[in-house]
């Protein structure tokens, strides 16, 4: 059977967790990931770094998530609100979600995780391959601009605990 392994560390510096590197310690640290992965027949695994900043006033989160694509390539995606700079990992305003993009044939689906949020606080800009998602609730806001394989038009969308689903056509 297949299973999705999602793991949380909390109480590590960002100095030591931030970024793919730091998570994962190195390349030899991906490929221990993915082999296991291989090994236990799962599709995915998920690793999140949360810790508190700024005397408790914010909140830095740290995510990547590894799936098999088609062929046994792995698909790594980051997500949260640190970003690595040229001058060390920076704390955003916003989060980037974890969204995967499904191809379907005649249709596009997007999920998005967006936990903490109110339905009629999300909010979708599509414009030709380009689909913007921004949501906010108190210290929660999150935003993420997605290249779509094609340009679409928007079919219909729905949020239910913490997953929006968006359903496209494609042009």
């Amino acid at each position: 059977m297949k299973e999705t392994r999602r793991k949380t560390e909390e109480g590590i510096g960002l100095e030591a967790g931030v970024g793919l590197g730091g998570i994962f310690k190195g390349i030899g640290g991906l490929l221990e990931v993915v082999s296991r992965m291989v090994e236990e027949g799962r599709t995915e695994e998920s690793h999140t770094v949360e810790k508190d900043i700024l005397g408790g006033r914010g909140k830095a989160v740290y995510g990547f998530s590894v799936r098999m694509g088609l062929g046994g390539k792995p698909v790594i995606e980051q997500f949260g609100n640190v970003k690595d700079t040229a001058a060390g990992p920076q704390v955003a305003e916003t989060r980037e979600p974890l969204v995967d993009v499904l191809d379907e044939g005649e249709r596009l689906r997007v999920i998005a995780e967006l936990p903490g949020v109110e339905e009629k606080s999300i909010h979708l800009d599509l414009k030709g391959d380009i689909l913007e998602l921004t949501a906010e609730k108190g210290d929660r806001k999150y935003h993420k601009e997605l290249l779509l394989p094609c340009r679409a038009s928007l079919v219909r969308s729905s949020y239910r605990n913490g997953v929006l689903e968006v359903e496209l056509a494609k042009a």
